[in-house]
C-alpha cells in the first residue's frame, strides 16, 4: 500500500520556483537603485571639477586670460559642453556646469564653485 505524500512535501512542491519568481520581481528594483547610485558618482565627480575648473578660471582672470577656456581646459567632454563663467562678488570667478544624466541626454541639475587668485580683489 503506497504510503500518502508528507505534508511538507506539498508545501515544497507549492512553493517551487518561487525564488525565480522573486527575483524577477526585484531585477528592475535593483536596476533603479544602481542607477540612482551612479548618478550621485557623477555628480560628486562634477562636483569635484567644478572646482577645479573654476580655480583654473581664476588665474586665467587674475593673468588677464580667458576665464572660459582655461576652464574649458580643465573639463571632460560632456561637462566642457555646458560651463559657463562669470564674475564673482567679491572678486574672483564663478563657474557653472551641467551635470548629465546617466540615462538619456541632457542635465540633471546645474552646480557651480567660485574662486579667487590669491592676492585678486585686494
Amino acid at each position: 500500500m503506497p504510503r500518502p505524500p508528507h505534508p511538507t512535501a506539498r508545501r515544497v512542491h507549492r512553493t517551487r520556483g518561487q525564488a525565480g519568481v522573486e527575483l524577477v520581481a526585484l531585477l528592475p528594483v535593483l536596476a533603479v537603485v544602481a542607477t540612482a547610485a551612479w548618478q550621485v558618482v557623477v555628480a560628486g565627480h562634477a562636483m569635484w571639477m567644478v572646482a577645479g575648473a573654476a580655480r583654473a578660471a581664476a588665474r586665467a582672470h587674475a593673468l588677464g586670460q580667458d576665464e572660459l577656456r582655461a576652464a574649458r581646459a580643465v573639463l571632460p567632454g560632456r561637462l566642457r559642453a555646458t560651463v559657463s563663467v562669470r564674475d564673482a562678488a567679491g572678486g574672483g570667478v564663478a563657474v557653472r556646469v551641467g551635470v548629465p544624466s546617466v540615462v538619456g541626454t541632457g542635465t540633471v541639475l546645474t552646480i557651480g564653485a567660485s574662486a579667487r587668485f590669491a592676492g585678486q580683489g585686494s
